[in-house]
């Protein structure tokens, strides 16, 4: 049996991404509902040392795009973090999901063997392809993701499993 990395990877990131873009929209309608400020949500943490749902969101969006650029052997986009609104947001993601459109399928195919890099300097982790997709950047991303609709839902918007999986 072979193990595709294209398949591990690019359609995982895109369901898991376009499903917490569905909850943003959900937690946008609550917000609005129930007149809370949106910046409540967006600022919302489950424990005080933890990154709130803003936060959270980037970092899922930046493991997608930065494992998928690893993958492909393209340099990884650096988007900034300035995003302040349920919009802005979802924008993010958007532009997540058309780069990851955008990379070579047999470029992310060829990466089980091939060397990765997270950083430089004292924090530099290596791996091999296979490794890192399956035990740190899907690990990583499926953490922040998840948290991130953990925070919605511990807010009362009201999101379920079905939410988190989306469609595949």
């Amino acid at each position: 049996m072979t193990f595709s990395m294209y398949d591990a990877s690019v359609p995982v990131f895109k369901q898991i991404l376009t499903s917490l873009s569905a909850i943003i929209d959900k937690a946008e309608a609550h917000a609005t509902e129930k007149k809370i400020e949106p910046a409540a949500l967006l600022q919302a943490r489950l424990y005080p040392d933890m990154f709130p749902f803003l936060r959270q969101v980037q970092v899922a969006a930046d493991f997608a795009k930065g494992c998928c650029a690893r993958l492909a052997g393209v340099d990884v986009p650096r988007y900034e973090d300035t995003e302040q609104t349920f919009a802005e947001l979802k924008e993010r993601i958007a532009k997540t999901l058309a780069f990851i459109n955008g990379l070579p399928q047999d470029g992310i195919e060829a990466s089980a063997q091939r060397d990765i890099s997270t950083s430089s300097g004292a924090n530099a982790k290596q791996f091999k392809g296979q490794v890192y997709l399956v035990h740190y950047a899907l690990p990583h991303f499926y953490f922040h993701a998840t948290t991130a609709y953990a925070i919605l839902r511990h807010n009362g918007v009201e999101v379920g499993k079905k939410d988190f999986i989306g469609a595949f």
